[in-house]
Protein backbone atom coordinates (compact mmCIF):
# COMPACT_ATOMS: atom_id res chain seq x y z
CA UNK A 1 0.00 0.00 0.00
CA UNK A 2 2.83 2.66 0.72
CA UNK A 3 3.89 2.08 -2.82
CA UNK A 4 1.24 4.13 -3.98
CA UNK A 5 2.53 6.63 -1.75
CA UNK A 6 5.93 6.74 -3.38
CA UNK A 7 6.22 9.53 -6.03
CA UNK A 8 8.47 8.88 -9.60
CA UNK A 9 10.27 12.21 -8.63
CA UNK A 10 11.27 14.39 -6.29
CA UNK A 11 12.24 18.06 -6.72
CA UNK A 12 12.76 20.93 -4.96
CA UNK A 13 9.94 23.38 -7.15
CA UNK A 14 8.88 23.44 -10.03
CA UNK A 15 11.49 25.81 -10.96
CA UNK A 16 13.96 22.32 -11.32
CA UNK A 17 11.09 21.43 -14.00
CA UNK A 18 12.26 22.00 -17.14
CA UNK A 19 10.78 22.10 -20.63
CA UNK A 20 13.73 20.43 -21.95
CA UNK A 21 13.42 17.30 -19.78
CA UNK A 22 10.27 16.66 -20.29
CA UNK A 23 10.00 16.42 -24.25
CA UNK A 24 13.05 14.06 -23.88
CA UNK A 25 10.70 12.08 -21.74
CA UNK A 26 8.01 12.33 -24.30
CA UNK A 27 5.95 14.30 -22.19
CA UNK A 28 3.04 16.93 -23.65
CA UNK A 29 0.75 17.19 -20.57
CA UNK A 30 1.52 18.70 -16.97
CA UNK A 31 -1.38 18.26 -14.37
CA UNK A 32 -0.26 20.28 -11.24
CA UNK A 33 -1.72 21.63 -8.06
CA UNK A 34 -2.23 24.74 -6.98
CA UNK A 35 -1.72 25.92 -3.54
CA UNK A 36 1.85 25.11 -2.10
CA UNK A 37 2.61 23.49 -5.08
CA UNK A 38 3.01 26.55 -7.99
CA UNK A 39 2.46 29.36 -5.17
CA UNK A 40 1.78 30.21 -1.59
CA UNK A 41 -1.76 28.59 -0.58
CA UNK A 42 -2.57 32.62 0.22
CA UNK A 43 -0.97 34.01 -2.72
CA UNK A 44 -3.68 35.11 -5.10
CA UNK A 45 -1.56 35.87 -8.58
CA UNK A 46 1.05 33.98 -10.46
CA UNK A 47 4.78 35.43 -10.07
CA UNK A 48 7.12 36.84 -12.80
CA UNK A 49 8.80 33.54 -12.23
CA UNK A 50 5.88 31.47 -12.72
CA UNK A 51 4.67 33.16 -15.73
CA UNK A 52 7.87 32.85 -17.24
CA UNK A 53 7.95 29.03 -16.23
CA UNK A 54 4.36 28.95 -18.01
CA UNK A 55 5.73 30.68 -20.98
CA UNK A 56 8.79 27.85 -21.39
CA UNK A 57 6.36 24.90 -21.51
CA UNK A 58 3.73 26.43 -23.63
CA UNK A 59 6.84 27.40 -26.59
CA UNK A 60 8.09 24.04 -25.84
CA UNK A 61 4.47 22.63 -26.79
CA UNK A 62 3.93 21.45 -22.94
CA UNK A 63 0.29 22.02 -22.27
CA UNK A 64 -0.51 22.43 -18.48
CA UNK A 65 -3.59 22.17 -16.67
CA UNK A 66 -4.49 22.61 -13.03
CA UNK A 67 -6.45 20.38 -10.96
CA UNK A 68 -6.59 22.18 -7.62
CA UNK A 69 -9.24 20.42 -4.59
CA UNK A 70 -9.70 24.08 -3.71
CA UNK A 71 -12.84 26.32 -4.70
CA UNK A 72 -14.08 27.57 -7.89
CA UNK A 73 -13.32 31.60 -7.39
CA UNK A 74 -9.69 30.72 -6.01
CA UNK A 75 -8.63 28.47 -9.15
CA UNK A 76 -10.33 30.62 -11.76
CA UNK A 77 -8.82 34.06 -10.22
CA UNK A 78 -5.53 32.26 -10.65
CA UNK A 79 -5.90 30.41 -13.78
CA UNK A 80 -7.95 33.18 -16.29
CA UNK A 81 -5.66 35.50 -16.26
CA UNK A 82 -2.93 33.06 -17.40
CA UNK A 83 -5.15 31.62 -20.03
CA UNK A 84 -4.46 28.21 -18.00
CA UNK A 85 -7.26 25.60 -18.26
CA UNK A 86 -8.20 24.45 -14.72
CA UNK A 87 -10.44 22.09 -12.41
CA UNK A 88 -11.66 22.80 -9.24
CA UNK A 89 -13.12 20.85 -6.17
CA UNK A 90 -11.18 18.12 -7.79
CA UNK A 91 -11.82 15.95 -4.15
CA UNK A 92 -8.19 14.58 -5.18
CA UNK A 93 -6.71 11.60 -4.68
CA UNK A 94 -9.95 10.35 -6.27
CA UNK A 95 -9.32 9.82 -10.10
CA UNK A 96 -12.21 11.47 -12.13
CA UNK A 97 -10.04 15.01 -12.40
CA UNK A 98 -7.18 13.18 -13.17
CA UNK A 99 -9.13 11.68 -16.15
CA UNK A 100 -10.34 14.97 -16.98
CA UNK A 101 -7.43 16.76 -17.41
CA UNK A 102 -6.48 13.71 -19.48
CA UNK A 103 -8.84 14.59 -21.90
CA UNK A 104 -8.86 18.40 -21.91
CA UNK A 105 -5.42 18.45 -23.28
CA UNK A 106 -6.20 15.26 -25.40
CA UNK A 107 -2.76 13.46 -24.49
CA UNK A 108 -2.06 9.92 -23.32
CA UNK A 109 -1.56 8.77 -19.49
CA UNK A 110 1.69 8.11 -20.60
CA UNK A 111 2.38 11.40 -22.06
CA UNK A 112 1.44 13.65 -18.52
CA UNK A 113 3.32 13.91 -15.63
CA UNK A 114 1.74 15.02 -11.88
CA UNK A 115 3.04 17.63 -9.76
CA UNK A 116 2.11 18.41 -6.15
CA UNK A 117 3.37 18.88 -2.44
CA UNK A 118 1.01 16.50 -1.02
CA UNK A 119 1.90 12.65 -0.83
CA UNK A 120 -2.28 12.25 -0.48
CA UNK A 121 -3.65 14.04 -2.47
CA UNK A 122 -1.33 14.85 -5.76
CA UNK A 123 1.11 11.81 -5.69
CA UNK A 124 -1.37 9.21 -4.48
CA UNK A 125 -4.53 10.54 -6.94
CA UNK A 126 -1.53 10.37 -9.63
CA UNK A 127 -0.39 6.88 -8.78
CA UNK A 128 -3.60 5.42 -8.53
CA UNK A 129 -3.80 6.51 -12.08
CA UNK A 130 -0.81 4.97 -13.25
CA UNK A 131 0.78 8.84 -13.72
CA UNK A 132 4.51 9.52 -13.96
CA UNK A 133 4.33 11.75 -10.20
CA UNK A 134 6.80 14.35 -9.13
CA UNK A 135 6.71 15.39 -5.61
CA UNK A 136 7.64 19.09 -4.84
CA UNK A 137 8.42 20.54 -1.68
CA UNK A 138 5.56 23.12 -0.36
CA UNK A 139 6.00 26.83 -1.46
CA UNK A 140 4.96 28.26 2.30
CA UNK A 141 5.75 26.65 5.49
CA UNK A 142 2.14 27.38 6.49
CA UNK A 143 -1.23 25.35 5.53
CA UNK A 144 -4.89 26.08 5.32
CA UNK A 145 -6.50 23.95 7.99
CA UNK A 146 -7.40 20.70 5.94
CA UNK A 147 -3.63 20.41 4.81
CA UNK A 148 -2.35 20.82 8.03
CA UNK A 149 -3.84 17.25 8.89
CA UNK A 150 -2.90 15.77 5.48
CA UNK A 151 1.15 16.80 6.59
CA UNK A 152 0.86 14.99 9.81
CA UNK A 153 -0.30 11.93 8.07
CA UNK A 154 2.82 12.85 5.20
CA UNK A 155 5.45 13.11 7.82
CA UNK A 156 4.31 9.42 9.55
CA UNK A 157 4.44 7.87 5.42
CA UNK A 158 7.51 9.96 5.00
CA UNK A 159 9.08 8.42 8.55
CA UNK A 160 7.55 4.72 7.32
CA UNK A 161 9.30 4.90 4.20
CA UNK A 162 12.78 6.54 4.94
CA UNK A 163 13.16 3.49 7.13
CA UNK A 164 12.99 0.95 4.78
CA UNK A 165 15.34 2.69 2.63
CA UNK A 166 12.77 3.28 -0.20
CA UNK A 167 12.47 7.36 0.01
CA UNK A 168 14.87 10.39 0.97
CA UNK A 169 13.63 13.64 1.46
CA UNK A 170 15.17 16.47 2.68
CA UNK A 171 13.79 19.71 3.57
CA UNK A 172 15.41 23.31 2.66
CA UNK A 173 16.01 25.39 5.44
Amino acid sequence: MYQNFIPSEFVRSVFHIKPEMLKEKGIRGIITDLDNTLVEWDRPDATPKLIEWFASMKAAGIQVTIVSNNNEMRVQSFADPLGIPFIYKARKPFGKAFQHALKIMSVKKEEVVVIGDQLLTDVFGGNRQKLHTILVIPVAKSDGFFTKFNRLVERRIFRYLDKKGQVTWEEEE
